[in-house]
């Protein structure tokens, strides 16, 4: 059995990693073997299309729809190959030393693969507790997929009871991670040539403040902000990613964009420190440059925002995922992931435990161990045990 299940998961995740679904792409081609598999089995699943008609989510449920069942929930979208050197194809499955190498092995269609080779044991279960499959997109780019799948999931009439989120940790039962929001700030100075510097508003040197108040307030959450343990990075962490401005050596330059964020420990505590880097450059940067300009400014953008996740150790979701992972610890991540939506948004509990390693993500030749997928199989055959059996949350 483990060998027909091990050989099953392969399959399947060669056909996964073979889509190019890097989230500027369309991932329906995924979405649509996804269909034809599942339809195999008389199952059938409900898109939720974007607005471009170009991507979509699927939601699946096997059991009874009229009961509250168990969510594995998943991102189908992959983080870009460009500029990294990778020693096989990205978007084929290489298999070596026991471990799977292309893109998104482990973040996360590695997981999607587990859910979807176990699809026959679930459907032979007889099921008493249903089992939902969330199948995502552009989780990537700022958890964008899940948004309207989720509001669709909050309009009906039965409501899950808890969800698992496969990003990879190992196995590990994760309760918590942080929040995050992300900011661009567009500089409007005033040009002028070099030689007569002072008569133009150098909009390079003003945001280079806003980047030394947002590295001094970085020091400042680090030794006085809270404190987490379970944390890698036990503080809120809040960083200048990226900056661009001028145009050549002999101009004053009129125009500096910043992105920056913050990755913050409580449910909303990542706006409110961006909030706080906002209200300050509002404050102190910009009526000094309008002083010398009135057309001279700043634009503050939007660019990214999810909740961070922080569920109570003692939760009955907890529990269970303890005891369908095999494991009497817990941990907190660094990194996000969907389910702090699943909990603000639609008020569904929620706990992150999947295959592989986060520091295998995102980089050349990323890989997951086969060991870890049937780790993984061998959570959701437990999880359909309790669901044949009618089990819930013991709460």
């Amino acid at each position: 059995m483990s060998n027909d299940r091990a050989e099953r998961i392969r399959k399947l995740l060669a056909e996964l990693i073979a889509f190019n679904t890097v989230s500027e792409r369309s991932n329906l081609g995924l979405i649509a073997m996804i269909e034809r598999y599942l339809a195999a089995f008389g199952i059938a699943g409900r898109r939720i299309v974007d607005e471009t008609g170009q991507k979509a989510a699927l939601w699946v449920t096997i059991g009874p729809k009229d009961k509250p069942g168990f969510v594995l929930s998943g991102h189908t979208d992959v983080v870009p190959v460009a500029s990294q050197d990778w020693s096989t194809n990205p978007f084929e499955l290489v298999e070596r030393g026991g471990k799977f190498y292309g893109r998104g092995t482990t973040d996360m269609k590695g997981f999607v693969a587990v859910c979807l080779a176990m699809v026959p044991e679930m459907h032979d279960a007889g099921l008493k507790t249903p089992i939902h499959l969330a199948i995502s997109y552009d989780e990537e780019i700022g958890c964008v997929g899940v948004r309207p799948m989720l509001a669709e999931i909050s309009r009906g009439h039965v409501k899950p009871l808890g969800c698992f989120v496969g990003e990879p940790t190992e196995m590990q039962v994760t309760i918590g991670h942080k929040g995050k929001h992300g900011v661009r700030a567009t500089f409007r100075g005033l040009s002028a040539h070099s030689s007569i510097a002072p008569s133009g508003v150098n909009a390079v040197e003003y945001a280079a403040d806003l980047i030394s108040e947002i590295r001094r307030h970085a020091k400042e959450l680090a030794t006085e902000g809270a404190h987490d343990a379970l944390y890698d990075v036990a503080h809120t962490t809040l960083l200048t990613s990226i900056v661009h401005g001028g145009t050549a050596l002999n101009i004053v330059p009129e125009r500096c964009v910043v992105e920056f964020e913050c990755r913050g420990l409580g449910i909303s505590e990542s706006k409110e420190v961006t909030d706080a880097i906002v209200a300050w450059a509002r404050a102190e940067i910009e009526p000094v440059m309008k002083a010398a300009d009135p057309s001279c400014g700043i634009d503050f953008e939007e660019i990214l925002d999810y909740p961070a996740l922080d569920m109570p150790s003692g939760h009955a979701l907890v529990t269970l995922g303890k005891k369908l992972a095999g494991r009497n610890s817990h941990a907190k991540v660094s990194f996000g992931t969907e389910a702090g939506l699943f909990v603000s948004m639609a008020d569904i509990p929620a706990i992150v435990v999947g295959p592989g390693s986060i520091a295998q993500a995102h980089k050349p030749d990323e890989y997951v161990e086969m060991s870890e997928l049937l780790a993984c199989a061998d959570f959701v055959e437990r999880l359909i045990g309790h669901c044949a059996a009618g089990g819930g949350l013991a709460l």
